[in-house]
């Protein structure tokens, strides 16, 4: 809207409409739209300035003849031992930043290997992974912390059997001929994922706990 001040010269007025669906501007001064621009500009450019100079953790892969995935668990008191011949993960940490991580890992569930292929037949069936309607275990780690002298701890959901536990993992690191291992360890209760249902609950015969251990090698891709 225009209208004569004291002087006899013409200004403008600003007005704003607010209705419930938005926002207008009418009759705003053209200086004022772009100095609003410049100031736009200027911060979409010091983002974008502080992104590029922000450290990004290369993205790892496993390198699976290096690494494995074993586990202990007791029947009538006696330890049995057994492992998964096959898995895979993706993660990116720098032990620097190790808040700053993302990984995940996954486990063949049918390629579990007790030593005797009966056993290992029974494993796969519904009571126990029932690798039929549920392939893979998975790990996420939600946290990674540091504990000091090379030693970390990872926090985070396994999935097993659609059932979903959070565990901590402590691990250690090493690096060397340019390949970093992760390795350490951690129980879960197999009841927790429905792991022997049935008559195989009976913690007397198996026990709950599992002791998972892990190593894996990872290659900077």
């Amino acid at each position: 809207m225009k209208h004569l001040n004291h002087e006899g010269h013409e200004e403008y007025e600003e007005k704003v409409k607010i209705s419930g669906t938005g926002s207008k501007c009418r009759g705003a001064h053209p200086i004022g739209f772009l100095r609003a621009l410049g100031v736009l500009r200027g911060s979409i450019l010091g983002v974008l300035l502080i992104a590029v100079a922000l450290p990004v953790a290369a993205q790892q892969k496993i390198v699976a003849a290096k690494s494995q995935v074993r586990f202990v668990t007791r029947q009538m008191n006696v330890p049995v031992e057994g492992q998964f011949k096959r898995f895979d993960g993706t993660v990116a940490f720098d032990p620097a930043k190790p808040e700053a991580t993302l990984a995940q890992f996954e486990v063949d569930l049918a390629s579990i290997d007790l030593g005797n292929e009966e056993g290992e037949t029974e494993a796969r069936r519904k009571p126990w992974l029932n690798v039929d309607a549920f392939p893979k275990a998975k790990f996420v780690a939600a946290s990674v912390k540091a504990l000091g002298g090379g030693r970390f701890e990872a926090r985070g959901p396994l999935t097993i059997k659609g059932t979903s536990v959070e565990v901590v993992a402590p691990f250690t690191l090493a690096e060397a001929g340019g390949m970093r291992t992760v390795e350490g360890q951690f129980a879960l209760k197999r009841l927790q994922f429905k792991i022997g249902e049935g008559p195989w609950s009976d913690t007397d015969t198996v026990a709950d706990e599992v002791l998972v251990r892990f190593r894996f090698a990872l290659a900077s891709r």
